[in-house]
């Protein structure tokens, strides 16, 4: 429905205002309201102003300076603004003075006088009631909220506002971070936990869901509403919960819908996702900050017992698998996403200390996920605190793109792999001495001969970094007979005087290999 300046004068909140001026402007469509009362003529230009927004002043500041009043109208005529309205800034009623209305008059700008006894909230309330339901309006749940939310008199900030329209209509208010951790929670009852709530969230993938309706979520007897918000240019996930089951989701996305418009008319800033700033600090090396976010974000280093990096993965079958692990365990995933890439941290609770085979439980979450094949996924497991926690991601950015080079059959890699490669690198950077002692473990296959020296030295490669020293394996990934294998392991053996799989030549053998994979990948 559009509702235009000449249908919000027909309101109650209206009824004795004049319109003093731009009376051609009355037919112009009207979709928010906000209140503007700045403190001094160097502030206007902090007016943002919309086409369809009426503004309410009381000229506070400048009600005594018409000059500084003409300013202001041209100001807000230049912002292109629907229509100002003048509200009296005392008891008393006071009269626009005539410079001001010929400035609204050379502007095109509707001015409009409000009567005496006119008040923000009452006209807010009433404006945004037209402009969202129109003549259908008439849900008490609806109109008690924007009284509560609308009330700028009474309350100093958006939180303050929420939390009373929550209390009295029954409702609660989670508010979280792209990454799913908690911004803004108004909890008016405790019959089920936040923790709950965001598990069975990502589990039903409310990420992925669109629509005007929210998508509804039964959380142990609960009915929650989730979802998407936007505030500025972040994007952030809302779930409301209903008490008692007393509102149809149409009604829940009314009151989403009021929610979000209050938000934009407080200026609400949500506070900063101080579990995401506290793994971006951990993955940029910031230990320092890290131990600074640790008690704001409630978290505990000693808990962390996996550092992860995962990339290429469905967003909806990561949601599923890390809601199943946290229910399954009792451990919690925290994690931030940015296109393919998630970051993340899997941190043992107080439901979870006493847990036996936790490292196998973290492996197999991530043997789960690798099933995608263009899933790559990098992770650190068992660790020590923060320092371990910072040092794990330190390990997977120094190595992540290499150690695919060096084993490109794997999808899992582990800090095994990665210390590995991260080594092969520093010995590559520094070359020299150690560097001549790997490279000449490789010496015999060149004095082979290029074609018979290459053929055996990719057996062995294959056999030691791909197939695990796992013969059949390798037959499998060289597309040659088992057969075939064993005879160029024996051959490999009586080359180089040893027995290749020996506890003692293996670790030498396997950084030679690894080296000499390292070199062809940079080359």
């Amino acid at each position: 429905m559009r509702v235009t300046i000449r249908d919000c004068l027909e309101l109650d909140a209206f009824k004795g205002a004049a319109v003093l001026a731009g009376e051609s402007g009355l037919d112009g469509e009207v979709r928010t309201v906000s209140v503007l009362d700045v403190c001094d003529e160097e502030d206007f230009d902090l007016i943002e102003g919309e086409k369809t927004e009426i503004l309410l002043t009381r000229f506070l500041n400048v009600k005594k300076n018409p000059e500084k009043q003409c300013a202001l109208v041209k100001a807000v005529a230049k912002k292109g603004c629907a229509a100002l309205a003048v509200f009296n800034a005392g008891k008393r009623n006071f009269d626009v003075d005539e410079s001001v209305l010929d400035a609204a008059r050379r502007e095109g700008l509707t001015l409009i006088k409000m009567p005496p006894a006119a008040g923000y909230s009452e006209v807010i309330s009433e404006v945004m009631d037209e402009v969202i339901y129109g003549e259908n309006f008439s849900n008490s749940l609806i109109s008690n909220t924007i009284f509560h939310l609308l009330n700028f008199e009474k309350h100093a900030s958006f939180q303050s506002a929420v939390k009373e329209a929550a209390i009295n209509n029954d409702f609660q208010l989670i508010l979280l971070s792209e990454d799913f951790n908690p911004v803004l929670t108004i909890e008016t009852r405790h019959k089920a936990t936040v923790a709950d709530a965001i598990r069975l969230g990502r589990e039903r993938n409310v990420v992925g869901d669109s629509g005007k309706v929210y998508t509804m979520i039964d959380v142990n007897g609960v009915l929650t509403y989730w979802g998407p918000v936007e505030i500025g240019t972040d994007k952030y996930y809302m779930f409301i919960v209903d008490n008692e089951d007393s509102y149809t989701a149409g009604e829940i996305t009314k009151l989403a819908e009021i929610i979000e418009l209050a938000m934009g008319m407080w200026k609400y800033t949500p506070e900063r996702d101080a579990k995401s700033e506290f793994i971006k600090a951990l993955i940029r090396g910031n230990k320092s900050l890290a131990y600074t976010l640790q008690d704001e974000a409630k978290l505990s280093g000693g808990d962390i017992v996996s550092v992860f990096l995962i990339k290429g993965l469905d967003k909806e079958k990561e949601g599923a698998a890390f809601a199943d692990f946290e229910k399954r365990t009792d451990m919690e995933i925290l994690k931030i996403s940015e296109k393919d890439e998630t970051y993340g941290m899997i941190l043992k609770t107080v439901q979870s200390l006493e847990l036996e085979g936790w490292q196998g439980d973290c492996s197999g979450l991530f043997a789960e996920l690798k099933e995608n094949r263009g899933v790559r996924i990098f992770h650190v497991t068992g660790l020590s605190g923060i320092e371990g926690a910072g040092d794990g991601y330190k390990l997977i950015s120094e190595s992540w793109t290499i150690v695919q080079n060096v084993f490109p059959y794997k999808r899992v890699f582990t800090k095994y792999e990665m210390a590995l490669v991260n080594n092969c690198i520093n010995i590559q950077i520094q070359g020299g001495f150690v560097k001549k002692n790997y490279v000449e473990l490789l010496e015999p296959f060149r004095e082979l001969g290029e074609n018979k020296g290459r053929q055996l030295l990719d057996t062995l490669e294959t056999f030691v970094l791909d197939a695990g020293m796992n013969s059949g394996k390798t037959a499998e990934l060289m597309d040659i007979h088992a057969n075939t294998v064993q005879y160029r392991l024996k051959k490999i053996n009586e080359m180089l005087g040893v027995e290749v799989t020996g506890n003692r030549v293996i670790p030498g053998l396997t950084m030679a290999l690894a080296l000499k994979r390292l070199e062809r990948a940079v080359s």
